[in-house]
């Protein structure tokens, strides 16, 4: 069959540019899925990721356009999709390691603006090629549709309204079905499926190109053997859990003495439970001052509400330790809360409600003797629950002797620190507000009420707590309570610029980190350093 005879097929060249739109937008999605375990998923690397997408589909256009008015051969445009196709198939067997090798070098050679450089780089290595391969198909199409100039204006219309409507697809699709249901790698493969396959079947009606498509082919098969396993981190053994929802990368480890609840592969722990039954050695432990300081052990009813409940950490160490507490948590991931009640052991009379928590408070009409917040991990701080209005919001659902207590993740030492703009804010709207240091951590826990007297409170009710360990962490918190300070920042609804400064804090966390292995490699090369790490 020639060329002409396929050229003629409008039918066929309409769902060209419906599935090349469609496979960029999901392809856009599964970078930010695949990049947020190593980079989190903020404004800040949505932003790197649209503004790379943006610049390889510019570049495709520009190219696609002179190649195709020069060498109006469609062999070349699915020559580009096939190529396109297993690029896309490779993303899930080697993307994670280049997204590491890439890190690995800047930690070492870059001073700030890491997560900023290393997501540009990974992006442009990994998906630019394809995204800009893909990008040609609009011209092109243009070029081999247009029957006339007396219909241009229909042609190119009709092949816009199939990109778009390809596009809208593939935006709900992964987001909503495949990553859910089988993973931001199966996605990747699912949609360089549907471009291998477009473009399979324009060469066998072409009669050409078989050696072409036959490679194309087995690699792709490759991949689907090599890529298909959803792990991200990929150097965990025996994980028991581990998967994807709607919001998060999930990973669960064991081991006998813990059951650990991670949402991002360099962010740390989220969730924690003690087979033990004690103290988590972390900073619910101090958070566990805050019903001390609202009189838990005076009340016959005390209502506790956490703002992202997570696993329940929180939840289940104040209903082992505070008969009287009621425990209600917001967590926005249905998925975390299942695992909660598989795993960490969350007892059935927790409710948890499937909320946003700001979007709950909004709604809800009790009041709570104490409000926790932790919705902050890592860069990724809802400016939404960070601004005045949010905390003023908390403090109407508070009794008049409630404590809210907040757990700041990135404990920054600077001058107009995240912590710093954080607690400012809430010393606008709280009378009282104290902070504490966890040993050990980056955590910094703050507590704040209008009641009055919080000190002597929580100094008065800590004697009462029965359990020895107990006892003995309320008396470490309180000699790490410390008076705060306002220096005047200030977070709106309007303006929370909290992804700039979580990328600042995550900055000072890293290269404080490396800084020692830094020094390492400075005196005695990198041959030094492996030695250093054996």
């Amino acid at each position: 069959m020639d060329q002409k005879t396929i050229l003629s097929n409008k039918l066929y060249l309409y769902l060209t540019e419906f599935f090349a739109g469609m496979s960029v937008m999901a392809v856009e999605l599964g970078a930010s899925r695949l990049l947020a375990p190593y980079f989190s998923s903020s404004q800040i690397v949505w932003t790197i990721i649209i503004g790379t997408i943006m610049i390889a589909m510019a570049l495709g256009n520009i190219y696609g356009g002179r190649n195709a008015d020069k060498n109006p051969n469609p062999d070349r445009l699915y020559a580009r999709i096939l190529v396109a196709a297993v690029w896309i198939a490779c993303i899930p067997a080697v993307g994670k390691y280049v997204i590491l090798a890439i890190s690995a070098a800047l930690v070492f050679t870059v001073n700030s603006n890491f997560l900023v450089w290393a997501g540009f780089l990974a992006c442009m290595v990994i998906f630019v090629f394809p995204l800009f391969l893909l990008g040609t198909v609009t011209p092109s199409l243009v070029k081999y549709t247009m029957d006339s100039l007396t219909d241009s204006g229909k042609t190119v219309g009709m092949l816009n309204a199939s990109n778009t409507i390809g596009s809208i697809i593939g935006t709900f699709l992964p987001t909503f079905v495949t990553i859910p249901s089988v993973g931001t790698s199966v996605t990747f493969l699912v949609f360089a499926g549907i471009l291998l396959f477009l473009s399979v079947i324009y060469f066998l009606r072409a009669g050409r190109g078989r050696k072409r498509t036959a490679a194309a082919c087995l690699i792709f098969l490759a991949c689907c053997v090599t890529g298909r396993a959803d792990s991200f981190a990929f150097w965990e053994q025996n994980l028991a859990y581990e998967g994807e929802s709607v919001y998060n990368y999930l990973q669960v480890k064991e081991d006998d003495r813990q059951v650990i609840l991670s949402t991002n592969v360099l962010f740390g722990v989220q969730s924690i439970l003690k087979k033990d039954g004690g103290l988590t050695g972390m900073y619910y432990d101090y958070a566990l001052a805050a019903p001390f300081m609202a009189d838990v052990m005076e009340k016959e009813e005390f209502r506790v509400l956490i703002l992202g409940n997570g696993t329940g950490t929180f939840a289940s160490q104040c209903r082992r330790y505070f008969d009287s507490a009621q425990v209600e948590g917001v967590e926005i991931d249905e998925k975390i809360t299942g695992l909660a009640r598989q795993y960490f052991e969350l007892p059935e009379e927790v409710k948890v409600y499937t909320y946003d928590g700001r979007a709950y408070l909004n709604v809800a009409d009790g009041k709570y003797d104490v409000v926790m917040v932790d919705a902050y991990q890592d860069i990724t701080i809802p400016f939404q629950m960070s601004s005045k209005e949010f905390f003023t919001l908390v403090k109407e659902h508070l009794t008049e002797d409630g404590v809210m207590v907040v757990n700041m993740n990135m404990r920054g030492q600077t001058q107009g620190n995240i912590n710093q703009y954080l607690a400012d804010t809430i010393a606008s709207v709280f009378d009282e507000v104290y902070t504490a240091d966890v040993p050990g951590t980056t955590n910094r826990e703050l507590y704040a009420s209008n009641a009055g007297e919080l000190l002597s409170r929580f100094s008065d009710n800590r004697k009462k707590a029965a359990d020895p360990k107990l006892f003995g962490m309320m008396r470490q918190a309180e000699l790490a309570l410390v008076p705060y300070r306002t220096g005047g920042y200030l977070m709106t609804d309007d303006r929370a610029p909290v992804e700039l400064l979580g990328m600042k804090a995550i900055d000072d966390l890293i290269f404080g980190e490396i800084e020692y292995y830094k020094q390492i490699v400075r005196q005695e090369g990198i041959s030094g350093l492996l030695k250093q790490l054996q």
